[in-house]
């Protein structure tokens, strides 16, 4: 059975499962504060309210999300067990991908079908690292749900609350579709490696917007049922716990760039949303010393991102992360932002460092591919928010990212400029 035939019996199989455990769908009621684990529950809260009240600036940003939200009614759901061959270990329900700077360096023949030995080119990406496995369906289950979630936040619109509540069901919780909740086969490289730690990546970099889609979901939306949040905390917990104590989750807990950065928000972000916040706490703090000190240098650069052949995406990824992990320390009683290291590295002067490319007022003076200006905006948003004036005086010239400048809505950072794609 090829794999579109037999993603429709699967997805027969969850309409039945979701027709068991799905209540029919109510009005959107006054706004809660939602949860949520990187973003501000009550600012949301509080931005809806002024939405509710005609405020024109945000109806105008509320365009641009919803123009995102709409393009997703029509896509997916996806599944992690529609890819043409399961993960080596055999098993469809295992997550898949294939590590993207690395690229066959023989010829494809019968005798050697993925041309190896494969060779590193970093910054590089293999277009075959797109076909095969569930890379890209996952990043897909992660923006959609996010901006479904949010959408139906700010407007009341079921549509979008049922829609990414399907999507989670089916990539996470329907026992026909779902994933198991580990990433034993992330970037994994032909003929050398089943799996890597730092494959770990595929999840650390955005799955914290699920989570946050989850907690708005939880206030009430239609489609999203207590049989859901029940199952999805469970699934969350178990993958907590895996990303804690396996092998991979100590081998890239143990990286020393954007790798370590990315793992201990994600950590800090699961602790947080499956009810562990002394391990949330725990993580955050040891955020100080064990990423700050060694990875920002006292001019705020970042030697390990600027080693890369796209230091400027790099820097900027990696920045993602600690904004992130500031934002979840919010919750817990930690301010990274008022933390100075021993030879004076602050976050902001990290930010900082990057605002003379980010506004336009002089070139980025180390390697990069392919510069993009607004990759560093929601950064200095952040940094501006946290009450660095110089990142609050950039923020006006600023280039807008594509698709429009959502902080307002979704003040959280996301990679604005995507090289998975």
């Amino acid at each position: 059975m090829s794999a579109r035939p037999r993603l429709a019996v699967l997805l027969a199989a969850v309409a039945t499962f979701a027709a068991v455990v799905v209540p029919s769908a109510s009005a959107h009621a006054a706004p809660k504060a939602p949860r949520t684990a990187v973003l501000d529950g009550t600012r949301l809260q509080q931005t809806r309210l002024r939405l509710d009240h005609g405020d024109p600036q945000l109806k105008r940003t509320l365009k641009d999300l919803t123009a995102r939200a709409d393009n997703w009614l029509a896509q997916g759901p996806w599944t992690v067990v529609d890819k043409p061959k399961p993960a080596p270990g055999g098993d469809v329900h295992d997550y898949l991908s294939q590590a993207p700077y690395w690229w066959p360096s023989q010829p494809k023949t019968a005798d050697n079908p993925w041309g190896c030995p494969y060779v590193q080119r970093d910054g590089q990406r293999n277009p075959e690292v797109d076909t095969g496995t569930d890379r890209q369906d996952v990043e897909k289950v992660f923006d959609s749900t996010y901006d479904l979630a949010l959408a139906w936040y700010y407007t009341g619109r079921k549509q979008y609350a049922e829609k990414a509540a399907t999507v989670l069901r089916i990539w996470f919780l329907a026992p026909a579709t779902r994933m198991n909740p580990n990433l034993d086969h992330g970037q994994f490289i032909p003929c050398k490696y089943d799996g890597r730690a730092i494959g770990i990546i595929d999840f650390s970099q955005s799955y914290t917007s699920v989570l946050d889609a989850i907690a708005i979901l939880e206030t009430g939306a239609p489609g999203w049922s207590k049989s859901d949040r029940t199952a999805m905390r469970a699934w969350n917990t178990d993958f907590r716990d895996w990303l804690e104590n396996s092998a991979f989750g100590g081998e890239e807990g143990a990286a020393q760039n954007n790798h370590g950065t990315f793992y201990d928000m994600l950590l800090a972000a699961l602790a947080y949303a499956t009810g562990d916040e002394d391990l949330a706490r725990r993580t955050v703090l040891g955020a100080e010393s064990k990423r700050i000190d060694p990875q920002v240098a006292a001019d705020g650069s970042q030697p390990q991102e600027l080693t890369r052949t796209r230091s400027w995406h790099y820097s900027t990824f990696d920045l993602v992360a600690y904004t992130r992990l500031a934002a979840i320390g919010r919750h817990v009683g930690v301010n990274l932002w008022r933390y100075t290291g021993p030879d004076g590295q602050t976050l902001a002067k990290a930010v900082d460092y990057l605002l003379p490319a980010a506004t336009g007022a002089a070139p980025w003076p180390h390697p990069e591919l392919e510069f993009h200006r607004y990759a560093a905006s929601d950064i200095v948003h952040a940094a501006a928010d946290a009450g660095d004036r110089s990142a609050r005086d950039a923020v006006p010239k600023l280039e807008t990212p594509p698709g429009g400048d959502l902080w307002t809505l979704r003040p959280a950072a996301e990679q604005l400029d995507s090289i998975a794609g």
